[in-house]
């Protein structure tokens, strides 16, 4: 039971995607930790620090897929002042509709194939051959997907923006 009332499939989709993304949050700390330690690693110990470079790559691919969709559910992007006086959710829903939303799936269908055989093959980077490249791959599919269902919430109405 939502505060207004039963909970919506869309209630509920949003909920799940805020808890995905809520989650997500936390990964800039081993990021900032990965950063932070590739001076000394470099510096100090001469050994690790091209590790360290490759694990936040990835680990930032993660979070910025995911801190998109955030951004764009909490209404947080730039907007420009004459749209935003005149009923900017009209602006938005129209925006998602026209532009997001078919670009996400763009990148879903076109990024799939590619995505799923760096998966198979568990990519790795190619300078370093340290393992997890594919995960910077999987992870712009997975901004597709989280952009196409924030559009596809936005579109079908209901809530227009974050609670």
């Amino acid at each position: 039971m939502g505060f207004y009332g039963p909970m919506t499939t869309h209630g509920h989709m949003r909920n799940w995607l805020d808890r995905i993304t809520a989650a997500a949050a936390w990964l800039v700390l081993p990021l900032a930790l990965l950063l932070f330690a590739q001076w000394p690693l470099r510096d100090l110990l001469h050994a690790g620090s091209r590790q360290a470079n490759d694990i936040a790559q990835w680990v930032f691919a993660l979070y910025v897929a995911l801190a998109l969709r955030h951004a764009t559910r909490a209404d947080a992007h730039l907007k420009a002042p004459a749209v935003w006086h005149g009923g900017w959710h009209r602006w938005r829903r129209l925006g998602h509709a026209l532009c997001v939303l078919p670009f996400a799936l763009f990148v879903l269908v076109s990024g799939a194939p590619m995505t799923w055989r760096a998966v198979v093959a568990l990519e790795s980077f190619p300078d370093t051959f340290n393992p997890g490249y594919f995960i910077i791959k999987c992870a712009a599919w997975l901004m597709a997907l989280a952009m196409a269902l924030q559009a596809l919430l936005d579109v079908m109405g209901g809530e227009d923006t974050a609670s």
